[in-house]
């Protein structure tokens, strides 16, 4: 049912007014940041598709066939697993998945074939291309094919954050269904009355995840906080500018993190702070801020901050974040 998915209502009455006059395309590129459930609305298509008792337009989420369309394994540790398509435990639904940021030419080609054949149990077949922009040259030619000779009772849903990196001939031959973040208040509210989150701990994880539900989901604020603590040190010491010492230790801050799994969130934590500290000394006390909970501590150093500093920083933090992708 997609009353149960939270926020992007258009995208959802797009996918009822497709199943409602039966033409569900056969090629559906689902666009948007990370986070906002787009795998999710996916699945629930595929639901719709084929469930036994299906209400109007929506599954009913309860028989035999919906409960086993979201049910995969966890994703393979070997690389010949990526090579095929992953069943869901309802044969007619499967993904494609990247190994290593590369979807694999193997894993389209076997896609290829099982495009080829009716469903098995249902009326439709489903396949999920996920992370599609980690198609590399092989398989995006291999997926072309892929897209001219399906079935019509296949539909084929590839999932990116990024469309712009898909080859231009590959979006032409889909239709695009376009996600965007929740507002914040929505996200808080969600949060609040369907996980069960306290209110100002909700209010902060909707902040932070910029409206995404699958990142506030995600997050581990006590892990947050402590990080955030410590690059407000580094703010700190970029704001006093000619205190060595304090720069000295805000260095050893960064220098900490031993791989890009803490270095990047650490990255992170900073960039927002600096972008706070920035609207507070452009805009004043009112300032929408993502760390609003910092605003006192921010804005008694925003009253002393020199013009142009932020941008500085903010170009400099880009550039440790290329130096680390470049060395990963």
């Amino acid at each position: 049912m997609f009353d149960r998915l939270v926020g992007n209502e258009r995208a959802k009455e797009t996918l009822r007014r497709m199943l409602r006059q039966g033409r569900v395309p056969g090629a559906l590129l689902f666009a948007g940041d990370e986070g906002l459930g787009k795998q999710l609305f996916a699945l629930e298509l595929a639901r719709a598709l084929n469930c036994r008792a299906r209400r109007g337009v929506e599954a009913c989420g309860v028989c035999p066939s919906c409960k086993r369309t979201g049910k995969f394994e966890s994703p393979p540790a070997e690389r010949d697993e990526y090579k095929k398509v992953l069943w869901s435990e309802h044969r007619d639904v499967g993904r494609v998945l990247p190994f290593n940021r590369n979807i694999l030419v193997d894993a389209v080609r076997d896609l290829e074939r099982e495009c080829n054949f009716r469903p098995a149990e249902g009326e439709a077949r489903v396949f999920l291309v996920e992370d599609a922009e980690s198609l590399n040259d092989a398989s995006s030619n291999a997926l072309l094919k892929t897209l001219e000779e399906a079935t019509p009772t296949t539909h084929l849903v590839l999932v990116t954050s990024r469309p712009a990196a898909l080859l231009p001939t590959i979006r032409s031959r889909c239709q695009t269904v376009r996600f965007a973040p929740l507002a914040v208040e929505e996200l808080e509210s969600y949060l609040v009355k369907n996980r069960k989150r306290a209110g100002e701990e909700a209010r902060l994880a909707a902040h932070l995840a910029a409206g995404r539900p699958g990142v506030a989901l995600g997050l581990n604020l006590d892990t947050y906080r402590a990080r955030r603590e410590a690059m407000l040190g580094v703010v700190e010491a970029l704001a006093a500018g000619d205190d060595r010492v304090r720069l000295l230790r805000a260095a050893e801050e960064l220098g900490d993190a031993k791989n890009k799994d803490e270095y990047e969130p650490r990255l992170d934590a900073l960039e927002l702070l600096i972008r706070d500290l920035w609207l507070l000394a452009l805009r004043g006390s009112d300032a929408p801020l993502v760390n609003y909970d910092l605003r006192d501590r921010l804005a008694r150093l925003a009253v002393s901050l020199r013009p142009g500093r932020p941008a500085l920083w903010l170009a400099r933090v880009e550039e440790l974040r290329t130096h680390l992708n470049v060395n990963v």
